[in-house]
């Protein structure tokens, strides 16, 4: 390729004074529309202007996020692709044995009320993490965001396989789990944290209320406490496959806090937009696993700090790693 060839392809990275990275060829300037506008007139337009442009989440320059880990489809696939194997061999180990005979009594109502269910948000969550794809202003944020979707699919197919695994050996196991989801006590504050983010058309809202305040708290409910439950009931084969599911949503938290750094970097006066969504979302989300948090305690004999506190402390934390601020309510 001649010079001036290669400056045609890669114009927009002269800036760097280096060879570009693949990360950097495939994620860079791939929204035509954000700096010219729609080619034709679709009424689509108005929905991207009041949600997207008139978002209080705004920068100068949004190709200045950079996801840390550079991922691409190649490098998703390929490390996604090991933890698939690792899953399966625990999967395939479970068939061979007997081991969900030796499941007690307490620990299979605790599978019917607490994870049989987790279907239902976590479709919500592939959905919004779909939304602020499609919103998002940067290919960049598109690509970590569908991605991050392909996680909530991930997450989704495992815990559906797992279940189906478990009324092989006890059929009459979580046949109820829809009714739980819907008129459960337990569950009620998340659904109506999970349906009201499903019409939050803001992609700034969105994606602060999904990324900052609801799927972590959600995450640390399943991926580690619920999988500390499991250990201590001698589940290990669905404490170890949450942990590796766990592995995806600390990669979610990496994406999602170089973007806000960047953006409240770029852009100081989009803190205070920031800082209110925190304060409804914040509210909502350490509501939203309370009641399904107290319930997972009896399992967790080896702290004591009930679930719920560590899981607001790690919120609380984590925001303020950021300069931002949990609700007090």
């Amino acid at each position: 390729m001649t010079n001036a060839a290669s400056q045609r392809t890669y114009w927009h990275l002269l800036g760097t004074q280096r060879m570009p990275s693949e990360y950097e060829i495939v994620s860079s300037r791939l929204l035509y529309y954000t700096g010219h506008g729609f080619e034709v007139k679709v009424p689509a337009a108005a929905w991207y202007e009041r949600y997207q442009r008139d978002s209080g989440w705004r920068r100068t320059d949004w190709e200045l996020f950079h996801d840390p880990r550079e991922t691409t489809y190649a490098a998703y696939t390929a490390r996604r692709a090991k933890q698939e194997t690792y899953v399966d061999g625990l999967l395939e180990s479970i068939d061979r044995s007997a081991h969900d005979r030796t499941l007690v009594p307490e620990w299979r109502t605790a599978l019917e009320r607490l994870f049989a269910p987790l279907l239902y948000p976590l479709h919500g969550l592939q959905m919004i993490a779909s939304y602020i794809g499609q919103m998002a202003p940067s290919g960049r944020i598109t690509i970590a965001a569908l991605f991050q979707s392909a996680d909530e699919v991930r997450r989704i197919e495992r815990i559906g396989y797992r279940m189906r695994q478990l009324q092989q050996t006890w059929p009459e196991l979580a046949h109820g789990h829809k009714e739980i989801w819907l008129h459960d006590d337990a569950w009620q504050p998340l659904r109506e944290a999970v349906e009201h983010l499903l019409v939050t058309y803001d992609w700034g809202e969105s994606f602060v209320g999904l990324n900052l305040c609801l799927k972590p708290v959600l995450d640390e409910l399943v991926t580690l406490h619920l999988a500390n439950a499991a250990r201590a009931q001698a589940d290990h084969p669905l404490a170890q496959i949450l942990g590796s599911l766990r592995e995806d949503a600390l990669w979610q938290r990496v994406w999602t806090q170089a973007l806000v750094e960047t953006v409240l970097a770029d852009s100081p006066a989009t803190r205070c937009a920031v800082q209110d969504w925190i304060g409804r979302w914040s509210s909502f989300a350490i509501r939203a696993v309370g009641p399904l948090a107290a319930e997972l305690d009896v399992f967790d004999v080896h702290s004591e700090r009930r679930i719920g506190s560590q899981i607001e402390r790690e919120l609380r934390d984590r925001l303020a790693t950021l300069g931002l601020c949990a609700s007090d309510g």
